[in-house]
């Protein structure tokens, strides 16, 4: 019952982003960061690895990257940790909503292109364009996770 309650919520709160969100047409279509790119058009592969340390934290290697406005990437994540973790790519205001809505609903599920979660031992992919110039944020939206060091910095440059 609980979880039905929390999926129904996410529906409804989900539901209000879209409306509310200029240019997202019943989703994540085109975000401040970007959009979900052609994997066929990729022009670089950043591999990623999601770990625990020995001293209690949380990262992300490497935990910062530069990229350039219309450039497509290719994300090659793995989870070398012992725990799920998330990779969510998004404006660091967002990722500051997201995760206090994951603080409500930690059981919450995802299908955003932005974002995969993956279990422990496990590797996934995310194709991205980036079509905007700025700083953004990849984060572990999991709660605790993010407050462990989970976290870190995309730069977008001009062209």
């Amino acid at each position: 019952m609980k979880t039905l309650i929390a999926s129904a919520a996410f529906l409804v709160i989900s539901a209000g982003f879209a409306a509310a969100s200029p240019g997202h047409s019943g989703g994540h279509d085109e975000m401040a960061v970007g959009e979900p790119g052609d994997a066929a058009k990729a022009t670089r592969t950043i591999n990623v690895t999601m770990f625990e340390s020995d001293d209690g934290e949380m990262l992300f290697q490497p935990n910062s990257f530069e990229v350039k406005e219309g450039q497509t990437i290719r994300f090659n994540i793995l989870n070398k940790g012992e725990l799920d973790h998330e990779f969510v790519l998004d404006e660091k205001a967002k990722n500051a909503e997201h995760r206090e809505l994951m603080m409500k609903f930690p059981e919450m599920e995802h299908d955003d292109p932005n974002a995969i979660r993956l279990e422990a031992g496990k590797r996934g992919n995310i194709v991205w364009t980036f079509s905007n110039t700025g700083t953004f944020e990849f984060a572990c939206l999991i709660p605790g996770h993010y407050e462990s060091g989970m976290h870190g910095a995309v730069e977008v440059s001009a062209k």
